[in-house]
């Protein structure tokens, strides 16, 4: 098969690479059944006109303007590697002439999870504070090191989001007996009901829950909606973990919150990465910290080069993509998250 008679691909999967995301072995698939342009963000648009109109996937989230859209009349799918939507792309345009727009940000669901549950068993048992005792020769043994320890097992849950974060976190949370409520308000009750958490109210979540995980994309209408009166709503020593994006929280008021020692918290991410060496937040007591890493797996990373894979695969057949997940027409103008700085 000559590169003519090959689906043409522009690779522009900025801040990811395509080693990043792609086996070699993919990668060699990836270029044995297409023909590959490799370009930046910046230069999309300059590609040749002859170029663009051959083009028929897009790996990455470059910007395109409706004159740059006119151009790709081939296209039938910007398959999002970064994974955060952003708008920069007139994607009702899009919609309206039937090309997908799809993420592979499924991929963390699982990684994130896991470190979130690892956050919520060391603000529950400690494990942490007493490793660094343990260094330096302060430890306190047995009972004596427990004295605000406490069980997850058949505590209150809540979970603000339900997307494919919050389902992941759900499935881990099974073996423990919580009781699980999740305030969601862009999924019908059913839904919740059908994955065997009871829907709830924000408040609710807030006021009856000892641990809160914040799992919710950041939104036009969410931005800092977590705020000091709901963290002033929270049990007295219950637990937040934020693990999706810092703009849904005030986080001016969450540190207030922890340092006054009403509730203690953990992140894996903050209002600017990194944060200030001298940053408060760096030596505050009761505040977890892990640096924006609790996806980035190399094994997450390949997930994503499989998903582009198969879902080209199925759409080069006439079927449509399974694998990742498709943006949506009412919701995808909604997204505010910011764009990752690096892998």
């Amino acid at each position: 098969m000559n590169s003519q008679t090959k689906p043409l691909v522009i690779s522009v999967p900025e801040p990811r690479t395509l080693d990043l995301i792609f086996t070699p072995a993919q990668k060699q698939k990836l270029f044995d059944s297409y023909e590959v342009v490799e370009t930046t963000p910046d230069r999309f648009a300059l590609l040749g006109d002859a170029v663009l109109a051959r083009a028929v996937y897009i790996i990455g989230q470059p910007p395109i303007s409706d004159q740059t859209l006119a151009k790709l009349a081939s296209l039938r799918c910007v398959l999002n590697v970064e994974s955060n939507l952003i708008n920069n792309m007139p994607y009702e345009t899009l919609f309206q002439r039937g090309i997908h727009v799809v993420t592979t940000g499924a991929v963390f669901a699982e990684p994130v999870a896991e470190l979130g549950l690892g956050l919520a068993l060391d603000l529950f048992r400690g494990i942490t504070e007493a490793d660094i005792a343990f260094q330096q020769g302060r430890e306190r043994w047995g009972g004596d090191g427990n004295a605000s320890a406490r069980l997850l097992s058949g505590a209150d849950i809540g979970i603000v989001g339900f997307g494919d974060l919050g389902r992941a976190l759900n499935r881990l949370l099974t073996g423990f007996r919580a009781q699980i409520k999740v305030y969601d308000p862009w999924l019908p009750p059913s839904v919740l009901v059908e994955n065997n958490v009871t829907p709830a109210s924000l408040d609710a979540v807030l006021t009856q829950s000892d641990l809160v995980f914040v799992v919710a994309a950041v939104t036009s209408e969410n931005q800092g909606f977590l705020d000091a009166g709901c963290f002033a709503r929270m049990r007295r020593g219950a637990a937040l973990i934020l693990l999706s994006r810092a703009d849904v929280v005030d986080f001016a008021a969450l540190i207030d919150a922890v340092e006054s020692g009403h509730i203690v918290a953990a992140s894996d991410v903050f209002p600017q990465e990194p944060l200030a060496a001298d940053h408060k937040l760096r030596q505050l007591k009761g505040f977890l910290r892990s640096a924006h890493r609790a996806g980035a797996l190399d094994i997450a990373f390949k997930r994503m080069g499989d998903m582009v894979l198969e879902d080209m695969s199925l759409m080069d057949r006439g079927l449509p993509p399974m694998r990742c997940k498709r943006a949506e027409r009412e919701t995808v103008s909604r997204m505010r998250s910011r764009p990752v700085d690096k892998n």
